[in-house]
């Protein structure tokens, strides 16, 4: 039986660990250029695993030294925020067109994005905490998946409403900017942890 209460608080948590992170970011670029039903219907999926994988892990997951994850997270920031600033300009009217991207592709890239991205991320930590500690596997992955799609949407959409009144070359350069100060500020944990 799910308890509401279990639910309610890890939804509470997550969300709120989450919103600052990375998933919202990369659900307004993903969201500035595909159709956000398919965005959402990859990122959706690969939360889903990151929920099952922590809640299955349980404590297991805080046992990994946190300065490998950080310092595999600032790599992986650096690298997304160089594919970005050194990817030609697009025409941003073929971008806009959804429609030429098919669904198995747009989710596809979606889902590899946050699946790689997310692992061992802080909300996928405290997930196999929360699992742990209420011992209640089905109310902490349901408020878990909750918190986690409910970011990813609100990303998503703020995306294609961004995209309405601001160019995507600067979306774009907004975006690798903020990426590569999430990885210099990530391999700092990893050096200073």
């Amino acid at each position: 039986m799910i308890s509401f209460t279990v639910t309610a608080v890890v939804f509470g948590v997550v969300f709120l660990a989450e919103l600052p992170d990375k998933t919202a970011l990369a659900g307004l670029v993903l969201g500035t250029r595909y159709r956000a039903s398919y965005v959402f219907a990859g990122v959706a999926a690969a939360f889903a695993v990151h929920v099952a994988l922590a809640v299955a892990a349980g404590s297991v997951l805080t046992l990994l030294p946190q300065q490998i994850v950080h310092a595999v997270t600032g790599v992986l920031f650096l690298g997304g925020a160089a594919v970005l600033l050194m990817k030609k300009d697009e025409d941003e009217e073929e971008i806009r067109k959804p429609e030429n991207q098919s669904f198995w592709k747009v989710s596809g890239a979606g889902f590899m994005l946050i699946l790689v991205a997310e692992f061992g991320d802080l909300t996928q930590i405290m997930t196999a905490n929360l699992a742990a500690r209420y011992d209640d596997p089905l109310s902490v992955g349901l408020g878990a998946v909750l918190a986690l799609w409910a970011v990813a949407g609100l990303g998503i959409v703020g995306g294609k409403a961004l995209m309405r009144r601001v160019p995507l070359r600067l979306i774009t350069k907004v975006a690798a900017l903020l990426m590569l100060g999430l990885g210099v500020w990530s391999l700092w944990e990893a050096v200073a942890g």
